[in-house]
């Protein structure tokens, strides 16, 4: 795992997606894994939305109260033009998240950067 954070901090998509697809492949239980996976496939360039949608939706199985996956499976849904999916993982992570954390904080940001970049359009 520390490979794969250390290519993630170097953004080295591909780095990571190498580490982490064996590390699924390994130990296909593990909602960080698939989590990770994920995140390097989107920040990567030319992303398969459905393989990255996959993935967070297989964390989620195994961890339906994984913040991270929350998080950032709403960025996906922001990065395909989903809204309204965004917002029912931002509603997710505010149950989650009695006493707010930075998964919501992250998330309820990027909701709001998106709608007022699309209310000028």
């Amino acid at each position: 795992m520390e490979q794969a954070q250390a290519a993630i901090d170097r953004q080295d998509w591909a780095g990571a997606q190498n580490v982490l697809r064996g590390a699924v492949a390994g130990t296909p239980q593990n909602a960080d894994y698939h989590n990770l996976y994920a995140y390097s496939m989107r920040k990567g360039a030319k992303p398969s939305m459905d393989l990255v949608f996959r993935h967070y939706n297989e964390a989620l199985r195994l961890d339906p109260r994984h913040r991270g996956a929350h998080e950032y499976i709403g960025e996906a849904y922001l990065m395909s033009g989903n809204l309204a999916k965004a917002k029912e993982h931002l509603a997710q992570l505010d149950n989650l998240c009695t006493f707010g954390c930075a998964e919501y904080t992250e998330l309820k940001r990027e909701v709001a950067a998106y709608e007022q970049q699309h209310a000028k359009k």
